[in-house]
């Protein structure tokens, strides 16, 4: 299902509003361990999938990068990724991420930031980077967390009180759509196991590099103190992985 919800104007009127949507990679928790795996940019050309207001578009560009292509359904995301855009080596394309189609060994990196598990066949999509990658290429991407979407309700278990008491996990192993919650609006996301995600990556040819379970950093902890909670359960997924 090719769900588009941030071209709803309320939906995307309230994601501008987040701290991630305002304050780039400085309001995204897991940034400082994303940038630490990222790879060579130098005269590399790269793919970004999901690429929304292009924050590891310009990244990639600023790190000497040939070319970057940024890929989002979002006609509202890309305008303003263009809006902030200035560099003519950086270029979009609104396009559903299941229908990419590009040239076979095109790209020397492809990266993709908390987009994929909106995605069916998390299989497919792994299938279609290979063959877009050169030999020794660079898939690095990052998920919500499998744990973070088992369930529906992607919520906290709450005392009367209103303090978060655990994190509740349920049908972890049926994998599918989830309905959930966010910015008031239903959202349809894919769950999937950790598993499938290492096993479709070796079954396409890639050999894993690294997987991380992210926290925030020791800065981020220190100025937003409820972000503590972030240490008590994993919210993101990142794997490093290269075309075999």
């Amino acid at each position: 299902m090719k769900q588009n919800k941030y071209d709803v104007e309320k939906f995307f009127s309230a994601y501008e509003k987040m701290p991630r949507s305002i304050k780039g990679f400085e309001g995204a928790g897991e940034w400082h361990v994303l940038k630490a795996l990222m790879p060579n940019m130098k005269d590399k050309k790269v793919l970004d999938l999901g690429c929304g207001f292009g924050w590891h578009c310009r990244f990639a560009s600023e790190q000497a990068a040939r070319s970057v292509i940024g890929v989002d359904i979002s006609g509202k995301m890309l305008k303003k990724a263009r809006e902030k855009t200035e560099d003519p080596s950086i270029s979009y394309i609104q396009k559903p991420i299941e229908d990419i189609d590009f040239k076979e060994s095109e790209f020397d990196v492809v990266i993709s930031s908390l987009a994929l598990h909106y995605i069916k066949s998390f299989g497919e999509i792994a299938k279609k980077v290979s063959k877009f990658l050169k030999s020794g290429g660079t898939f690095l991407f990052s998920v919500e967390h499998p744990i973070f979407t088992s369930r529906n309700e992607q919520d906290w278990y709450y005392d009367d009180g209103g303090n978060p008491v655990h994190w509740p996990i349920d049908n972890y192993q049926e994998e599918g759509i989830r309905h959930t919650s966010f910015l008031t609006e239903d959202v349809i996301k894919y769950h999937r196991t950790i598993a499938t995600y290492i096993n479709d990556l070796i079954r396409t040819g890639f050999i894993i590099k690294a997987v991380k379970e992210p926290i925030p950093s020791d800065e981020m902890l220190k100025s937003i103190p409820e972000m503590v909670h972030e240490t008590r359960r994993p919210m993101f997924l990142i794997i490093l992985a290269v075309k075999n």
